[in-house]
């Protein structure tokens, strides 16, 4: 846990800082991605929603290659902050983020009383015979739409449509992601280890993610031991935005759980 975060990190604090910690983790799709659980969380808990190093005009530090060193970053991030008992909710990239943070926090006695649970929303990372991840970096803006949203026409985006500098963010955003995730956006390692994690895990999936199907989602889930899965009807990759109204019972349900 050697790796530190840039001091400039941009970081959402919002909440009562008595109350549990949460810790937002974002996808390839950036900050905005977390808004609605932010916002859904906050009266409840303490809220931590950073911008990942790399994303949205912010650095990405030559010490920051890749997840496994993300993870150490946030770890090392909570454990300055005096932080205990976090729940971790990682969207897409940010549930593979979120999975690393736990594994390493299972083998750092310094961790030892740092993390209450994880939530896992349509997570990316691990390698699954079967189920293959969409070439992200393949796939243009209609067919990223496609695969990652219930209703593509809601999901996209006509590039057309971007300012210069909104594309220059969207293109410096893919190249971090290429660096962190790799082009696989999978570690072949990590499935196996999952056997190694203890907290209460939960797994939200989108039942029409085609990102990574729910197929996907349910052989993460029986990995972890004594993890949860929930399919959220009428929803993709990003079932927070696209179907909140039945996001939150089952994400209220789990934190509910908890002891």
């Amino acid at each position: 846990m050697t790796t530190r975060l840039p001091a400039h990190l941009p970081l959402t604090d919002v909440g009562d800082s008595s109350s549990r910690t949460a810790l937002l983790l974002h996808g390839g799709g950036g900050p905005r991605t977390m808004a609605p659980l932010v916002a859904h969380l906050t009266p409840s808990m303490h809220v931590l929603a950073p911008t990942h190093p790399g994303w949205d005009g912010t650095t990405l530090p030559e010490t920051i290659a890749s997840v496994a060193d993300l993870a150490a970053g946030y770890l090392r991030l909570l454990v300055d902050r005096g932080e205990s008992d976090v729940v971790i909710v990682g969207s897409s990239l940010g549930g593979w983020i979120a999975l690393e943070m736990a594994l390493q926090a299972a083998t750092d006695h310094r961790s030892s009383e740092l993390l209450a649970a994880v939530v896992v929303i349509d997570g990316v990372g691990a390698v699954i015979e079967g189920e293959p991840i969409a070439d992200f970096f393949a796939l243009d803006a209609r067919g990223l739409a496609e695969r990652a949203w219930h209703d593509p026409e809601r999901g996209y985006v006509d590039p057309a449509g971007l300012t210069d500098e909104q594309r220059a963010v969207q293109l410096g955003n893919g190249r971090t992601m290429a660096v962190i995730a790799g082009s696989g956006m999978a570690d072949p390692a990590l499935l196996g280890r999952l056997t190694a994690l203890s907290v209460p895990t939960l797994a939200v999936w989108g039942e029409s993610d085609r990102i990574v199907t729910p197929g996907y989602g349910q052989a993460l889930a029986r990995a972890i031991p004594g993890a949860r899965f929930a399919e959220i009807p009428a929803a993709g990759h990003l079932p927070q935005l696209e179907n909140p109204e039945a996001t939150w019972p089952v994400l209220d349900s789990f934190l509910a759980s908890l002891p």
